[in-house]
């Protein structure tokens, strides 16, 4: 008799954490490792969103909520969704659950099963295709094109399609390649997927950084049509520093609300109470802190682009949003599995092979770090690759 279930056969353990876990071994034996590999801000949560969550387990906050999340938390992502995006949703329409990532899942559970197939342009965010095979559904991989700016093209979705088609993942501003996508550009991948009734599942987790004056865009909001087959994910972890905290959210037409709430009333029940008082109070309070890691980033973001431009045998894109960027290391001839370990052992220099995203030709350098390690880990990067 097999102990394991069959669906789980071809899901991999995330070559993410297991980078950032071998780097924090080294580290805990002394080693000076400059890391890459996270994805998640270097700043603390900002005091007030502590405060409101110690506010709360004093007040004794600390019983159950409703499965998908407070009220009055609920509302305030309602009333953010219509400030920033341009989208109203109706309070059953939101559920609130354990991080962006649970919320993918249970998005991907709700309505994914079987024969259906749902398309993933890649370089993607490692989870997805696992999500979709734990769901029993089919990943179909599109790669997208460095020229083209890691972006996939209407042509590219139209040619990937099958009756069996059921979503497709757009993910903007994108982990790894910091993609961003345009309204023209959404606006034109959403009339293949209204034309066959495809669901789309946008996943905006970095929407709050984004760089050279560009404004996102939630797909949704470009058309009632599309409002309607798109369910909205997001969450607290990025723009927040929260991720710790594990607070994200969906909202999504309500019978695919409905369905999420079903599955996370028999799985999590509610996110942690006191955690979403810290959440009301990141939406509701000032976001003077958002803003300065945005610029932040930013000047990282052109710090690394300069450095990563200078070394011959690599290339990039310079990334729009998130802080990401996706390295093209084919040259070297070397796999990105091989090549990101002979970077941690010999220079103590952690990245993530692109072989995590489907890209194998490729290797993630994050700069969510500070200068002085991004400088480090650059000059170590660049004698590797010159070594190469």
């Amino acid at each position: 008799m097999d102990l394991i279930a069959t669906k789980l056969n071809d899901v991999t353990p995330s070559l993410t954490l297991s980078i950032t876990e071998e780097a924090n071994r080294l580290r805990a034996k002394g080693v000076n490792v400059c890391g890459f590999g996270a994805g998640e801000p270097d700043r603390q949560t900002p005091q007030h969103v502590k405060d409101a969550a110690i506010k709360a387990l004093v007040d004794g906050e600390t019983r159950y909520t409703a499965s998908s999340g407070l009220p009055a938390l609920r509302e305030a992502i309602a009333e953010k969704l219509v400030a920033d995006n341009g989208v109203a949703y109706d309070i059953p329409q939101i559920s609130v659950n354990c991080g962006a990532k649970h919320s993918c899942f249970n998005a991907i559970l709700a309505t994914c099963e079987g024969d259906d197939e749902v398309i993933i342009p890649a370089p993607y965010w490692t989870s997805y295709p696992e999500m979709v095979r734990v769901a029993g559904a089919e990943p179909v991989i599109v790669p997208t094109k460095q020229e083209n700016g890691w972006k996939l093209t209407p042509e590219e979705f139209e040619e990937a399609m099958s009756p069996c088609t059921k979503m497709i993942i757009l993910n903007s501003p994108s982990n790894p390649a910091g993609v961003v996508y345009t309204a023209d550009e959404l606006r034109a991948l959403g009339e293949v997927a209204a034309a066959e009734d495809i669901l789309i599942l946008s996943d905006e987790i970095y929407e709050k950084l984004i760089y050279d004056g560009q404004e996102h865009v939630s797909i949704a909001s470009l058309s009632k049509e599309l409002y309607d087959l798109t369910i909205t994910v997001n969450g607290f972890s990025k723009a927040y520093s929260m991720t710790g905290w594990r607070l994200g959210y969906t909202a999504a037409p309500e019978p695919i609300a409905n369905a999420i709430a079903r599955i996370q009333s028999h799985s999590t029940s509610n996110p942690t109470t006191f955690a979403q008082y810290g959440g009301i109070a990141a939406l509701q309070g000032d976001q003077g802190q958002v803003n300065d890691m945005r610029e932040e980033y930013e000047v990282r973001r052109d710090y690394v682009y300069g450095r990563l431009s200078e070394i011959s045998n690599i290339s990039t894109v310079k990334p729009q949003g998130a802080f990401y960027f996706l390295v093209n290391v084919g040259k070297m001839g070397l796999g990105s599995v091989n090549l990101a370990e002979k970077l941690l052992s010999r220079y103590e220099v952690a990245v993530v092979p692109g072989a995590a995203f489907g890209c194998d030709d490729t290797i993630r350098i994050s700069y969510s770090t500070g200068l002085d390690v991004i400088k480090e880990g650059l000059d170590r990067f660049e004698q590797f690759c010159r070594s190469h």
